[in-house]
């Protein structure tokens, strides 16, 4: 019995560690705007060509993109604290999860 709550112990340890772990890793391989903005402007346009995406979700993708980076270039005038880079990146990881909900919507298709 004194073996499975140490373990159990240990495990909830393990598990507690690793989202700090991980959220540190993703931090230091922080991805540049021009390339977050590279890639969802090519899964858009994957979207519009398989037609997975109509015309007006690409569209209001497309201003939700550019709304984005237009606050970047804000940050960028007087250099990126840390708190502006986990805006930028929260920003992205909503917007990347709203083209794939767009994506997979079916949009009356079969």
């Amino acid at each position: 019995m004194k073996t499975l709550t140490l373990m159990i112990a240990g495990l909830s340890v393990a598990a507690a560690t690793v989202p700090t772990v991980a959220s540190a890793q993703n931090y230091g391989r922080w991805q540049p705007v021009s390339s977050r903005q590279a890639n969802l402007d090519r899964r858009i346009d994957q979207g519009i060509r398989n037609r997975s995406l109509t015309r007006a979700e690409a569209t209001r993708l497309r201003n939700d993109l550019r709304q984005i980076v237009r606050l970047e270039g804000r940050y960028r005038s007087n250099g990126f604290s840390v708190q502006e880079r986990r805006d930028l990146d929260r920003r992205f990881d909503a917007l990347s999860a709203r083209v794939r909900y767009d994506r997979n919507d079916r949009n009356g298709r079969r």
